[in-house]
């Protein structure tokens, strides 16, 4: 295995059983033996977004459990005064300093000015920004505002450090790279060049481990994240990882030999159920193949069975059954307690939908009716009830519009709105006097009609005349 490779990269823990391969090898070329150094606490760390939420974990971390008694922490505003005289009552020199991380002139000057006796000896690059949306919906400036302070600010400081005595050379990536997360296109890229620029660092010699994140609880770019995208990340397969998780991670990243790992918790029973809708990653399709293809089969079944309810109901029927199916998804989706607590007929954006929370609801749409929905469904169906609508003509491939007379239309989307859950009882007596007094306007007017009509079968031509002369307003 070993003579077709150039480079070959071993963990130091294998190393006699490599050498010992080597020696029978006949065409062996190069052969990189990284071997992770311990951190040095006499040297200076430096830490990018150091003010931010990962940043102050790992601050505090690589003093309370290293040993590391100099940080250079680097932010867009500085400040951090708190975190600075915490870490003072423990014994460490830290030095917060506003930078532009992707301004190579600026990040030369600061590391200009790390004392020679405690010279910089690690970087952990934490920093980054968000600013998800749909590929359709991205710009340049879009794409810019992620890609500067996550791979341009990680090329400048590879190249300002390439000289330099580093015992670890830390990025922060992101499992988005690797799966591929919905509405994430401009940061996936961003990791990816993390995780590329990692390796070339190690096949050049350099020190370096690319940490391809999951998601944490409470910290990094999650930092806003509520109880219900906590639940709804859980559901996906992919639950956040607690701070002590993390932390411990990125230790076992620091111990490891390899280049770019992907420190993240995975459901597997959880990513199974996902399966059927298509909304797993393909990375992972290995481990849940089998499943998987069990899962879509019962999707499939399940959607055989919704066409054959909906076949056997009324127009009223078929709206009411799919807006409570969509209405309940909404619900599990942005996690509340039941179906009532979503207006059919409020837009989706409204209801605090995003670019994920709507690939979510495709996919567990997908799972229920057996269909393949496309991506931009939420988008382009704005409301849970235009939404139920769409799938009744995909389902049963009748347009509702060619099925039914303008006015019954209407009446139809009327009592699929009455008969929706989650109305309030105080106004009931006020709907039902409004239904009542429609009622009568139509009866009257329908009266008014056939009397009319019966007038002209039974009129002469002058009664016909005096009529219109009366309508035009001549008589």
């Amino acid at each position: 295995a070993l003579e077709p490779l150039p480079l070959s990269t071993w963990d130091v823990r294998h190393a006699p059983e490599a050498f010992r391969h080597l020696s029978q090898a006949k065409h062996v070329g190069k052969v990189v033996l990284r071997i992770p150094r311990q951190l040095d606490p006499a040297g200076t760390a430096l830490i990018t977004g150091g003010t931010g939420a990962l940043g102050r974990l790992v601050a505090r971390h690589l003093v309370t459990t290293h040993g590391l008694k100099h940080l250079l922490l680097l932010s867009r505003r500085g400040g951090a005064e708190d975190l600075v005289e915490e870490l003072a009552g423990l014994g460490a020199e830290v030095t917060v300093r506003a930078c532009d991380v992707t301004d190579g002139a600026a990040v030369g000057a600061v590391l200009g000015t790390i004392p020679a006796e405690h010279p910089l000896t690690a970087v952990v690059h934490t920093a980054g920004v968000l600013d998800d949306g749909t590929v359709e919906s991205l710009t340049p400036e879009r794409l810019d505002t992620v890609w500067a302070p996550k791979a341009l600010a990680a090329q400048r400081l590879h190249e300002l450090t390439a000289d330099a005595d580093l015992a670890a050379f830390v990025l922060f990536s992101s499992v988005a790279g690797t799966f591929g997360n919905a509405g994430q296109a401009n940061y996936a890229a961003a990791n990816v060049f993390l995780d590329a620029l990692a390796q070339r660092r190690v096949a050049a010699g350099l020190p370096a481990t690319s940490l391809a994140w999951g998601p944490w609880a409470g910290g990094g770019m999650l930092g806003s994240l509520t109880e219900a995208d906590v639940r709804r990340m859980t559901r996906g397969g992919i639950p956040p990882l607690t701070a002590a998780e993390g932390l411990a991670l990125f230790d076992a990243g620091l111990a490891s030999a390899e280049p770019a790992l992907l420190p993240v918790r995975l459901d597997l029973a959880a990513l199974r159920a996902r399966a059927a809708g298509g909304g797993v990653p393909t990375v992972l399709n290995g481990l849940i193949r089998h499943r998987a293809r069990r899962s879509a089969e019962n999707s499939a079944a399940g959607g055989a069975a919704l066409k054959t309810r909906l076949a056997a109901m009324s127009e009223a029927e078929r709206e009411q059954l799919l807006t409570e199916t969509v209405c309940g998804e909404v619900a599990a989706v942005l996690g509340h307690l039941s179906a009532a607590e979503v207006d059919p007929a409020r837009p989706f954006k409204e209801l605090g939908f995003d670019s994920l929370t709507s690939v979510e609801l495709r996919n567990r749409l997908n799972a229920g009716t057996g269909l393949r929905l496309p991506a931009t469904l939420v988008f382009d169906q704005p409301t849970p009830l235009e939404l139920a609508r769409y799938l009744r003509e995909a389902l049963l491939d009748e347009p509702v519009a060619a099925a039914r007379p303008a006015v019954l239309g209407e009446l139809d989307r009327l009592e699929a709105l009455l008969l929706a859950p989650g109305h309030d009882q105080a106004e009931h007596p006020r709907i039902t006097l409004r239904l009542q007094s429609l009622l009568a306007k139509w009866s009257d007017a329908h009266r008014s009609a056939d009397t009319a009509d019966a007038e002209l079968e039974s009129a002469t031509g002058d009664d016909i005349f005096e009529l219109l002369d009366k309508e035009l307003g001549m008589s």
